[in-house]
């Protein structure tokens, strides 16, 4: 039976370079975004790397979490090996100024979309042999930034969560491994959308480091391939880092 590596938000940026590049390793995929054009687009780019992989396309706005669970029903019939919970977008503004709306659907899409995804798949996969399951958070998961501190809250628990997983699934003696990716700055559509801006943002002689989506997409596969569970770009160096969870972690006293 065919295996399948599901990633979300795979539409553009670090999640279509990160298709490409599982393409390359010879794997299935489940390509998820709410731009079935883009989508298009990524499926004729993956035919190049590999014309023999199968390619699943599936537009979905996740910022609907009812969403969440339909797409997950929709997969049951596919042997999934991975699933990257990549979706996810940033907001920069004052925490009394922010559009509460945009506020509601990034908490929906950050958060509760990927804690349904993460808890269905580990509900069906913790037990199977080689699986993982890796959400995207940020050097924002671990350091707050000013002015995007909704944000970067909803990327702390992102981090917290997939960690306290590893460590549940270890404790459990689980197969499956839960791994973080924390990005530092990535030339990607994040800055657009954050900003709400008209156009994509070039990063070329405004930041003095960052790093392009397909090294990210480098930087996930190294993390694929290791036994640590946080994936870490350092915000002053921009060295990539893999270590060991970061939070503290108590383990329950049972009765």
């Amino acid at each position: 039976m065919k295996k399948y590596t599901v990633i979300t938000g795979a539409s553009s940026g670090i999640g279509y370079e990160t298709a490409l590049a599982f393409a390359a390793r010879g794997k299935n995929l489940v390509i998820v975004a709410r731009r079935t054009e883009e989508l298009e687009k990524l499926k004729s780019e993956i035919a190049k790397v590999n014309s023999e992989l199968d390619v699943i396309i599936k537009t979905v706005d996740l910022s609907n979490t009812k969403n969440a669970f339909a797409l997950y029903e929709e997969l049951k019939e596919y042997q999934i090996e991975t699933w990257i919970n990549n979706a996810g977008f940033g907001n920069f503004a004052s925490i009394g100024e922010q559009n509460l709306t945009k506020i509601e659907t990034m908490l929906n899409l950050n958060i509760e979309a990927l804690t349904i995804l993460t808890s269905l798949f580990v509900r069906d996969y913790s037990a199977v042999e080689g699986t993982q399951i890796i959400n995207v958070s940020s050097g924002g998961g671990y350091t707050i930034i000013g002015d995007a501190v909704t944000y970067c809250a909803t990327k702390f628990y992102v981090s917290a969560f997939t960690e306290g997983l590893a460590h549940e699934l270890k404790e459990k003696g689980a197969k499956m491994q839960a791994k973080v990716l924390a990005p530092a700055a990535t030339e990607t559509e994040f800055a657009r959308v954050s900003y709400d801006l008209e156009e994509n943002l070039k990063f070329e002689g405004v930041l003095p480091k960052y790093h392009t989506a397909k090294e990210m997409a480098g930087f996930m596969l190294d993390l694929y391939d290791s036994e640590k569970v946080v994936g870490k770009v350092d915000g002053l160096t921009y060295e990539f880092h893999l270590i060991d969870p970061i939070y503290p972690y108590a383990v329950r006293m049972r009765s």
